[in-house]
């Protein structure tokens, strides 16, 4: 697959909370960064994202009184999943992977999301709620971009929804699929239907790498 002029390279959340040893811990996590190292080396234009909490999060299991981390509970804006305390911002957790800072530092912008303690943000786009923009999308229309590689943690939802909310807002997605890792195997699954149904393509890194 070429890598066009109008293209840009989305690394999503590589931050040390998500690596192994790290607070949400995603298995696998700490392997995938050289080779988005690599890829990022590929584009001309590379954007990161980065989870950015305060200490009362609105998905902190922490913040809910009896309540267990991986469960479901319903908010304002719909069901949230709770977490363990993770990417506090300032802290080690929230900071980016040692392995992946070559990529970062060739980021035009880094867009921290999940700051608002009152709605958690998965997406790159949009907070949980589905409303509030991050600015991501004027960015990259601002940058001529028309089409996004996404690679990252976790696959399954930041990833994701990052993915399902660049093709409603008008972008080409693609996954890169061994560049990201995820969770739980159920959801995954999820994630793969979710693609499917929405036209998101799926390929590996050595497809951009050959």
């Amino acid at each position: 697959m070429d890598i066009r002029p109008t293209d840009a390279l989305l690394v999503i959340d590589p931050q040390n909370d998500f690596c192994e040893g790290g607070a949400l811990a995603v298995q696998g996590g700490a392997e995938i960064m050289p080779l988005i190292v690599r890829l990022a080396q590929r584009f001309d234009r590379v954007v990161a994202t980065q989870d950015w909490h305060t200490p009362d999060q609105i998905s902190f299991a922490s913040n809910h009184p009896g309540a267990q981390a991986f469960t479901q509970i319903e908010v304002a804006y719909g069901p949230q999943m709770l977490w363990p305390d993770h990417c506090l911002q300032g802290s080690t957790g929230a900071d980016f992977h040692p392995d992946v800072m070559p990529a970062v530092n060739r980021a035009l912008a880094v867009i921290r999301k999940g700051y608002n303690p009152a709605v958690d943000s998965y997406s790159g786009f949009f907070e949980n709620d589905h409303h509030t923009p991050t600015g991501l999308a004027g960015l990259l229309r601002a940058l001529g971009v028309t089409r996004v590689f996404l690679a990252g943690l976790a696959l399954d939802y930041c990833v994701r929804f990052t993915a399902e909310d660049a093709v409603r807002e008008g972008f080409e997605a693609v996954v890169i699929s061994d560049a990201s890792r995820a969770i739980a195997p159920e959801t995954a699954a999820a994630a793969h239907d979710s693609f499917r149904a929405l036209g998101v393509t799926q390929i590996e890194a050595a497809t951009l790498l050959a």
